[in-house]
């Protein structure tokens, strides 16, 4: 992870009383520690060492089990995600056609590597392994929006569309 990508963790004191009652609320269920990484996650986007060790705390377990089920499973995530999530997918069309020089290129812009969020938390990068939009191939995805048939030379006004979407609010 490069420097400039770590993000401070900044939980609320809402988001912690949150947490503490799901915690309080499956604490003495079998089995609570997934489904409390998982209501853990919805609230605050993702699995932080701080609400990691809540948990572990909480739930009277040890911080590396809960570590280990955070790390095994793929739905749960230790960085924050951005506000916009690309996706560029890396299955066989889209790679055969350069997607691999579209992340590159998305990478060397935000100044970010696959999986990590940028500084101001408006983008972060994640590749996939298919879309389904073989056709489209190379294919990347910013929230919902699919960009098929993309070039290097496409990003900046592909990123600029999200950046003025934040002034515009």
């Amino acid at each position: 992870m490069t420097e400039s990508s770590l993000n401070t963790f900044k939980g609320t004191i809402a988001q912690e009383r949150e947490l503490k009652k799901v915690i309080e609320l499956h604490k003495d269920m079998p089995g609570a520690l997934l489904p409390v990484l998982q209501e853990a996650q919805g609230i605050y986007g993702y699995l932080p060492i701080e609400v990691q060790r809540m948990v572990a705390d909480g739930l009277s377990v040890s911080l590396s089990e809960v570590y280990g089920v955070a790390t095994f499973y793929s739905q749960f995530s230790l960085t924050p995600k951005g506000e916009h999530r690309i996706s560029v997918c890396l299955g066989t069309a889209c790679y055969v056609k350069g997607a691999d020089k579209i992340l590159q290129a998305l990478e060397d812009k935000l100044g970010i590597k696959s999986g990590e969020c940028t500084p101001d938390g408006l983008f972060s990068i994640d590749s996939c392994r298919c879309v389904g939009a073989c056709g489209l191939a190379p294919v990347m995805m910013v929230d919902d929006d699919v960009y098929g048939k993309m070039t290097v030379e496409q990003i900046d006004s592909i990123l600029d569309k999200y950046i003025n979407k934040k002034g515009g609010k």
